[in-house]
């Protein structure tokens, strides 16, 4: 997740205890009328306000955003405390009615039982435990208690809860850690399959031998860019066939022709440009797709790229002379990709009729 989400779930979260916070708020001024409350009404209205205070303070630093300076962001344990805080002062000041607000202690360690490592869960736990058995042990010592046994059994029950609450969230937070391992399992084998399926990708669209694109591969990217190409746009489309090549294979063996294949498929990549398409056709063909270009910059690359290849030196290997030929045509928008092959092709045979070692275009014939 991104700090943003982070900060925006925190700030739902202290949304979700300001509210709560508001309801405790409302049973203490029923308890208030209800002649439940000990103290006076002008303690209810300094506790309460102290309540709204604390929360308007945690509600600006989240705001603001200054709870990121913490080692906490959550301010978990803060405001587990703090509500622990506010329920025994509650509970001070309640006798006959304390032991229906016991239930909050359960509600405020709730709060913090998904957020809090397990030790400082168990020590708030003891906490509110020690501070609600301290209490009655001082009013038990000044004769306060109405009902030392009423007292008694709301203290064991309080400890039975708070024990059970405690092997609970340790229960829930081995969960989530192992669910947490699993789904960084699940994750590392989702990356390894992407890494896989991008493996598989590659193969099936691209020539073992010379690392270029296969026919198929390059089809379908052909076809794509015809499919989005504007109305004035203009691509040059280019089929290579590598000058007696068969008789390379017969001389030198196919370990020497497929070191020419490469070596050509080294070189093209050097003269093509980034977002060019450039493609093993078949055997010793290869088709080239010059996205927005116009004769001049077609025929250019086309003929850098001739002269490149009449320059390669192949190490270990007497092969010389080595030239290609290419035929040239344009593909407008209208064009099917089929018909400017076949263009393309025909102008090949040309510059193979023609004495080969050379570049032939289509629209020197016709209006291609």
């Amino acid at each position: 997740m991104t700090q943003k989400a982070i900060q925006t779930l925190l700030r739902k979260r202290f949304a979700l205890a300001a509210g709560t916070y508001l309801l405790l708020l409302s049973l203490l001024w029923v308890a208030i009328f209800t002649d439940h409350f000990e103290a006076s009404v002008t303690t209810g209205l300094i506790g309460s306000s102290l309540v709204i205070f604390s929360q308007g303070v945690l509600g600006w630093l989240f705001i603001s955003g200054h709870n990121r300076r913490f080692r906490d962001p959550s301010l978990t344990e803060l405001q587990v405390l703090m509500g622990l805080g506010w329920q025994t002062y509650l509970i001070a000041n309640l006798e006959q009615a304390r032991g229906t607000f016991l239930v909050f202690y359960p509600l405020v360690l709730l709060f913090g039982m998904f957020h809090l490592p397990q030790r400082k869960f168990v020590r708030c736990a003891a906490l509110a435990f020690f501070i609600f058995a301290a209490l009655n042990l001082w009013e038990g010592y000044h004769f306060q208690l109405a009902d030392p046994g009423l007292a008694l059994l709301q203290v064991c029950v309080l400890f039975v809860v708070l024990l059970w609450l405690c092997f609970f969230a340790s229960y829930v937070q081995t969960s989530r850690q192992r669910m947490r391992q699993r789904r960084f399992a699940l994750q590392a084998h989702q990356d390894t399959l992407r890494g896989m399926m991008r493996q598989l990708e590659d193969l099936v669209a691209t020539d073992e031998l010379t690392g270029l694109y296969n026919r198929r591969h390059f089809l379908r990217l052909a076809s794509r860019e015809l499919e989005l190409m504007d109305a004035d746009v203009v691509h040059g489309l280019a089929l290579i066939d590598l000058d007696h090549f068969k008789r390379i294979n017969d001389v030198h063996g196919h370990a020497a022709g497929d070191q020419v294949l490469q070596a050509f498929a080294a070189v093209a990549n050097a003269c093509v440009r980034d977002g060019d398409v450039l493609a093993r056709y078949g055997g010793e063909e290869f088709v080239l797709l010059l996205p927005n270009a116009d004769p001049d910059r077609l025929t250019s690359c086309c003929e850098r790229l001739r002269l490149a290849f009449t320059e390669v030196e192949l190490v270990g290997l007497a092969v010389n002379n080595l030239s290609l030929s290419v035929g040239m045509t344009l593909v407008g928008v209208e064009d099917e990709l089929d018909n400017a092959l076949q263009r393309a092709d025909q102008a090949l045979y040309r510059a193979k009729r023609d004495g080969r070692n050379r570049c032939c275009a289509a629209w020197e014939y016709t209006d291609a």
